[in-house]
């Protein structure tokens, strides 16, 4: 995908096949294609990935406000009802998205969100705290409660304890989910496709690329380049964040 992406047309009808490219033949026109703004003759994608930017970061955002207090509430505090409670966070996600796709374009439709961010982001929000809550509480789990109770002893509220004690010590847990979150409203496509196709100004970048798939008319090489914009974002934020990452991941996978 990298190679077609900086080689001329040409040179890759000639030779599709070729595993490396001469520095002679290197070529960023494609690059420009794809970023330059849809005025001036190219793809928009700089539009598309603030887009996507704006919609991830704040999937992120209000997932985490949501799901920390409440992974926190089921792993810490005894109340009726608290495993079936558990098992529910989880069922949520194992339910299809494609079934929920017409409901929520008709309810969207209605209430005026539809063909908006906010609309979107509403949505991914309401598709990944559930399993963001499930995650965490294992993860929360883990902590021990000698901790908290030691911070109790010296005039700590709960809440003190929990953003003092708690939080700090599963920063690994909260960076990869946050991360895992930020994956899944980057490169989500069917709500992006259901809310935004009427809107280009609104379309995010999975959006984006997808028109240039469907189109005869781009060459391959630019769709490449939009490719490899679509994905190096997710990379960089990976290898960045990696030993936060599997840290965070391996830690809250077991039970009890």
């Amino acid at each position: 995908m990298a190679m077609l992406s900086v080689r001329d047309l040409s040179g890759v009808l000639r030779d599709p096949g070729a595993l490396w490219v001469s520095v002679s033949e290197l070529s960023f026109d494609t690059y420009l294609a794809v970023l330059r703004p849809q005025g001036d003759g190219g793809q928009g994608f700089l539009l598309f990935m603030r887009n996507s930017a704006v919609v991830a970061l704040g999937t992120v955002a209000l997932s985490l406000l949501v799901a920390l207090p409440g992974a926190y509430a089921i792993s810490r505090l005894r109340f009726f009802g608290r495993r079936q409670i558990s098992a529910l966070f989880l069922a949520v996600y194992f339910f299809p998205s494609i079934l929920l796709a017409v409901p929520l374009f008709v309810f969207f439709t209605r209430i005026g969100l539809r063909g908006s961010l906010i609309g979107l982001l509403v949505v991914y929000v309401a598709q990944v705290v559930a399993v963001t809550i499930f995650m965490l509480r294992n993860y929360f789990q883990t902590v021990p409660v000698s901790l908290e109770e030691a911070a109790a002893i010296d005039g700590c509220t709960r809440l003190g304890a929990m953003r003092r004690i708690t939080l700090p010590l599963a920063m690994p847990a909260i960076v990869s989910n946050g991360l895992f979150v930020f994956m899944i409203a980057w490169n989500e496509f069917l709500f992006a496709l259901l809310f935004l196709v009427e809107r280009r100004d609104s379309w995010t970048v999975s959006l984006g690329l997808s028109q240039l798939s469907g189109s005869i008319e781009i060459p391959t090489t630019v769709l490449m380049a939009g490719s490899v914009v679509l994905t190096l974002p997710i990379i960089v934020i990976f290898f960045a964040t990696e030993r936060l990452l599997t840290d965070g991941l391996t830690a809250g996978a077991e039970k009890g």
